[in-house]
Order: C-alpha cells, then sequence, then structure tokens
C-alpha cells in the first residue's frame, strides 16, 4: 500500500524575514562584492525558495565587528525591530555570523522567543522554527546556563581572591571612610566618631550610654540616621578599623589606613564576649544613675564619674557638651555632685510607691510596654525570613547576570552584588538579634513581678537592697533624669510616662 505524506498547505501566513550579515575585521569591505554581500545573496536564495516568505528592505551589515560580543550597531537595530514586532524570522549565514559566544547566543534565542520570532543558519540547518531546532535550542540553554553559573562562582572566586590581598571590593561604605579611586581613604570627622565609639566603650562598656551620648551630641551614621545600639555594635565588631577585610570568619591586612589600633579592636571585641562583671554594694559598685541624665542647658548626656580625695569618694555629673567643647558651650557647671541628684530620684520614688495603686499601676504599663515591644518583635521575626529569602535570591540573579554582563557593566553588577550580600548579612544578623531580644524578655517580664513586689515595700526595703537592685529598680522605673542646674531643678521622666521636677 502506498503511503501518503501530507503536503504544505497552498496559503501559508507570510514571514517577515531580515537577513543579518557580519565581518570581523573591516579588509576588503570597501570591495564592489564583499563578504557581506556574499553572504546576504546566500540568504536570499533560501528565503525565495521558502513559500510565503519576504526580505524585509532594511539592511542589517555590521562589517568590522567582533562576535565575541553583541555591542554592534546592525544587531542592535535588528533586535529592536524584533522586539517591535517588526520581523519573523532572522536569517544568517552561519551560526557564528550572529554570535560566537554562546551565552550571547542563547540570550538572544530566548529573546526572539519572547518576541514568536524564528532563526535560521542557511548551510548549518539549524532553525527555531521546527521541532528540531527547538531540541537543540534547549540542549544549548542547557550549557549556557552551566556556563553562566560557571563564570558567576569564578566572579565570587575573583572577588574572594581581592579580599584576601586586602582589596575593598565594593558594598556600604562603613562610617569613618570614604570611596577615592575605589580605595577606601579615611574621613577625618567621621573617624573621630569611631574612636569616640571605641574609646567610650572600652572604658564603660554600655551601648546605652555611647547611643545616648552620640544622638544627644547630633551624630548621625554614614546614612545620617540616629545611632542605634545594632549601628554602634557594626562599628565596634568590624575589623576594617583597625585595618583588615574580613572574609569567611578570618582577617586579611587591607591596604587601607587604620582607624583603630588592632589590640584596642580586640580588647572591645574580648570585652564583648565576656559577661559583664556582677558587682555588689561599695566603691565598686555602678552608679545609680549611669545612662540616665540628660543636660537641661543643652540637651546633650552628661556621665556620671568618680573620684577620691583620701578616703573618701565624690560622684559628679558632667555635661557632654562642656567635657568636649569647653567653658561657654553650655550654661551647666564643670560638675553638678551627683549625690543630691540620686536623693530627688529616689524620693520621687519614694513618694510615688506610697500611693496606693502605684506598684499595680507600674506592673500594668510596664507589661502593657513588654506586650507591645513583643509584639513588634515577633512581626518582625515573621517577616524577616521573607525578606532575607528576596534578598537572596537578587543575589543568585545578580551572580547570574555578572557572568553574562560584558566587562563595562560587570563592574556595576558586582558592586550591586556586594551591596545586596551586605544586605543580606544586615537582615540575618538582625533576624538573631530579633530571637535573642524575644528570648530575653521573658527574663524581663518576670522581672516586673520583682518590681512590684519591691515598689509595695519601698521604704521598708530600699535601705538594705544591694547597689546592684537598687541600680536594678531604678533602671527599671527611669527614663530619663533632666538636670537643670541653672535654676536647680531635676526633672525626672518614669518608663510609665509619668513625670515629676523637684528642686535640687
Amino acid at each position: 500500500m502506498k503511503r501518503q505524506t501530507s503536503q504544505p498547505s497552498a496559503v501559508e501566513a507570510p514571514k517577515r524575514c531580515a537577513i543579518y550579515t557580519r565581518k570581523s575585521t573591516s579588509a576588503g569591505l570597501d570591495q564592489a562584492f564583499n563578504s557581506l554581500d556574499a553572504q546576504r545573496d546566500a540568504c536570499l536564495s533560501y528565503v525565495a525558495r521558502q513559500a510565503g516568505w519576504t526580505v524585509v528592505p532594511e539592511r542589517y551589515d555590521d562589517g568590522g565587528f567582533t562576535g565575541a560580543n553583541t555591542d554592534r550597531p546592525a544587531f542592535q537595530r535588528l533586535m529592536n525591530d524584533v522586539d517591535a514586532g517588526a520581523i519573523d524570522v532572522i536569517v544568517v549565514y552561519k551560526v557564528d555570523r550572529l554570535s560566537r559566544s554562546l551565552l550571547d547566543f542563547v540570550n538572544t534565542m530566548e529573546r526572539l522567543a519572547k518576541a514568536e520570532a524564528a532563526f535560521v543558519s542557511v548551510t548549518q540547518n539549524f532553525s527555531t522554527a521546527d521541532a528540531m531546532g527547538r531540541l537543540t535550542m534547549r540542549l544549548l540553554a542547557s550549557f549556557a546556563e552551566f556556563e553562566r553559573e560557571m563564570i558567576s562562582e569564578r566572579t565570587r572566586d575573583k572577588i574572594v581572591a581581592a579580599r584576601k590581598k586586602g582589596h575593598w571590593t565594593g558594598g556600604p561604605v562603613p562610617l569613618g571612610y570614604r570611596l577615592e579611586g575605589g580605595k577606601l581613604v579615611i574621613d577625618d570627622a567621621e573617624a573621630a566618631i569611631v574612636r569616640d565609639i571605641f574609646r567610650e566603650y572600652a572604658a564603660h562598656r554600655s551601648l546605652v550610654r555611647i547611643v545616648s551620648q552620640l544622638n544627644g551630641a547630633g551624630r548621625t551614621t554614614k546614612q545620617a540616621r540616629r545611632f542605634t545600639k545594632d549601628a554602634v555594635l557594626r562599628v565596634l565588631k568590624n575589623p576594617i578599623y583597625a585595618g583588615f577585610i574580613a572574609y569567611g570568619g578570618e582577617r586579611y591586612a587591607g591596604e587601607h589606613d587604620v582607624i583603630i589600633p588592632e589590640a584596642e579592636l580586640d580588647r572591645v571585641l574580648g570585652m564583648m564576649t565576656k559577661p559583664a562583671r556582677v558587682v555588689g554594694r561599695g566603691a565598686g559598685a555602678d552608679h545609680l544613675l549611669r545612662g540616665l541624665v540628660r543636660c537641661g542647658g543643652c540637651g546633650a548626656a552628661m556621665t556620671v564619674e568618680t573620684t577620691r580625695n583620701g578616703r573618701r569618694t565624690y560622684r559628679y555629673v558632667r555635661c557632654g557638651t562642656y567635657q568636649k567643647k569647653g567653658a561657654g558651650s553650655c550654661p551647666t557647671r564643670a560638675r553638678v555632685p551627683a549625690a543630691p541628684i540620686e536623693e530627688v530620684v529616689v524620693g520621687m520614688l519614694r513618694d510615688q510607691a506610697r500611693e496606693p495603686a502605684f506598684a499595680a499601676d507600674v506592673g500594668v504599663k510596664l507589661r502593657a510596654r513588654l506586650g507591645e515591644q513583643r509584639a513588634r518583635l515577633e512581626a518582625e521575626a515573621a517577616t524577616l525570613p521573607r525578606t532575607i529569602g528576596e534578598a537572596s535570591s537578587r543575589v543568585h540573579s545578580l551572580g547570574i547576570a555578572v557572568g553574562d554582563a560584558p566587562d563595562a557593566a560587570r563592574r556595576v553588577l558586582t558592586r550591586r552584588l556586594d551591596e545586596e550580600s551586605e544586605i543580606v548579612a544586615r537582615q540575618e544578623d538582625r533576624l538573631a538579634t530579633v530571637r535573642r531580644e524575644l528570648h530575653d524578655l521573658d527574663g524581663v517580664e518576670a522581672e516586673v513581678g520583682w518590681i512590684e513586689g519591691t515598689l509595695k515595700r519601698f521604704d521598708a526595703i530600699w535601705d538594705v537592697l544591694t547597689e546592684v537592685n537598687r541600680v536594678r529598680l531604678v533602671r527599671a522605673l527611669v527614663r530619663a533624669v533632666v538636670v537643670d542646674a541653672a535654676h536647680e531643678q531635676v526633672h525626672v521622666e518614669l518608663a510609665t510616662g509619668d513625670a515629676g521636677a523637684r528642686a535640687s
């Protein structure tokens, strides 16, 4: 029995064909019939044999352009016309006339597929207009994806190698430095802030104190924002200030100048890893108002210090502005005795505690505040993993894009890759901080019960409380103490939102 074969339809949909030609050098292009003309004639003959195919009048000839990249004027015009829907088929003499790069070729084919256009190589029996051609394209795409990942890995390896050599490879410029010619250069004004942060932590080991002083003095972060404990911690933990570039938990000697000596950095990091020393009553105990006192004259944080004269000990508070800028910078005196201020604070708490409902009211307000804090932290803990996932996805996409990009764009994409990687790292650090703060809240909520019980018996037990427990109670109840030395007034703001003023 004779097998019947299907015949092509007498009427086929018309195909608008664009012929693309390319020659790597310009040699011979001035001849009457050159290589580009020969390529075009072969393509014209092929198109003429296809029913319903016509060649568009626009010519797309790149003479003297390499096929190693797509930075070719005629090629760019061709692809813009494809995107605009003006071309149905691209016809070339050989595949390498379109591109010599597998990645560029596959990317071009993906762009054609999106525009529902086809590609034909007339001498190599390659056409995406048929099933075999599309299968070949899928195989090529698999190899291209592998090549993308290899280039991405090589790019990351180059970044790692550069960091190990101490080179700055991009990302957010740290406080204390500015970028000049791709290298970190010390910014004197910001470097002074960095040195203050390290010096204060080494002296007092209090993030709250540092944040209060910085914000009180109007200092801001690199992004012109108010300082937070996390922002201060990022400074204290960054080995870049001691002249190092960090990668993979290791330090590598950097090519930038040092702001903080290595010994000072290591000392601060060592203080962070050791638990705080618990002290009892006596000269070694923490000051009752440390970190709480602000200057009523200029608003700056006031430091608490101790001096000794023989066997006698004296405590004072000093205005931060006066300390840094000297006489005339603030109306407050150089030093204000701390004992009268402490008496005002304790006297106010004593008076408040005698109110029958005060202890219960404090408990309600503190629990409400802690509840709000817990809700905020839990909401942040719920959203951060998704945010980290999205940022990680961008890092992955940028890694692939770096491999695909020409050299000029690759540098820009590499900087973006570092910036996004830094964002992921900061978000992961923040998630760890949030989870730690949530865990710490359990202990803080248990503390509220102790505070209520102590307030109910304030008169009876204050004098027998250890210095540690006195500090513990005052820090829980008092948000701020504003000292107006010029008018001899002390304004006490409680953590519950209540406030009062008494003459000192």
